[in-house]
């Protein structure tokens, strides 16, 4: 099962990351049959959404009442029809484009700005850390979904909102652990000596902090894109997200919630879509986190 809540991992031992190591990661990555086949899901889900308008059979915002609810199967409607009888093959295909777009984009801009805040405050210690830290833990004082909701709900519905409300809901983790591995990088010896020769703050940031530091905070990053998926399509549902008449997994659970009793496996469809894309995001961290292992 997925967590809807952003839980910090055990930070990883902090080593030197060569040419070699990342070769390897790959190598060990390649070979697990897991992960490859959750990469797999993903590349055919995102050429999906690249492709939607040759693969997509029919106009997904075309209405018509007399194939309102048609079941699965329905010739012309191979996975039958919405409440307004829009094809719904369609507009799943098309709504992974919203889905992937709300759920994939807040996670690489809080991983940016979480890595600059937790790099600044890991190095810089002092009182600047303070400042940077607490202010984070203000955030991790509310559930992640409730935080999402509120922000979003102060924002106002829309696309661009709740993927404003999403990345400020990933800053705080994405910072936490970027200023503890920050934190344990700097007091290694090649650090130190790099201190000690005289070479100055952004350079031993840049050359001896990054390298170490980017990797973990990555693999973390990863794992919140299922977490992300979820809340973007919670925040859909509940009207804070995608509005009518677009085509969003979230938003067409909302609309198709009353056809639960009577067309129970086309309300279920984007449901599906959802857990398949999070759960394949998911096993992919999984497997990612697993190839880095130095032990492993």
């Amino acid at each position: 099962m997925v967590s809807l809540s952003p839980a910090l991992p055990a930070v990883p031992t902090v080593v030197a990351r060569s040419p070699g190591y990342w070769s390897g990661v790959f190598t060990r990555l390649s070979r697990d049959k897991l992960a490859m086949a959750a990469l797999a899901i993903l590349v055919l889900i995102v050429l999906m959404a690249i492709l939607a308008p040759y693969l997509a059979p029919a106009d997904p915002a075309k209405a018509t009442m007399l194939r309102r609810l048609k079941p699965i199967g329905t010739p012309g409607y191979p996975l039958g029809g919405d409440e307004l009888g829009r094809d719904m093959l369609s507009r799943l295909i098309y709504g992974s484009r919203l889905s992937l777009i709300m759920g994939v984009t807040p996670v690489p801009v809080a991983f940016v700005i979480g890595t600059i805040l937790g790099v600044t405050a890991g190095y810089a210690g002092g009182f600047l850390n303070t400042v940077i830290m607490r202010t984070a833990d203000v955030f991790f004082a509310f559930p992640s979904v409730l935080l999402a909701v509120a922000l979003s709900g102060a924002l106002g519905a829309g696309l661009l909102n709740a993927m404003v409300a999403l990345t400020i809901v990933f800053i705080p983790p994405v910072t936490r652990i970027a200023e503890a591995v920050t934190t344990q990088v700097r007091s290694l010896d090649y650090v130190e000596a790099a201190r000690t020769s005289g070479a100055g703050a952004a350079k031993i940031i840049r050359i001896h902090v990054l390298p170490n530091v980017l990797g973990p905070v990555f693999v973390y990053a990863t794992s919140l894109i299922s977490v992300s998926m979820i809340l973007a399509a919670g925040l859909s549902f509940l009207g804070l997200g995608v509005r009518p008449p677009e085509a969003e997994w979230g938003l067409m659970l909302n609309t198709l919630r009353t056809a639960i009793y009577t067309q129970p496996m086309v309300a279920a469809l984007p449901g599906i879509m959802i857990f398949i894309t999070s759960i394949s995001f998911n096993t992919l961290s999984d497997g990612l986190r697993s190839a880095m292992d130095v032990k492993a």
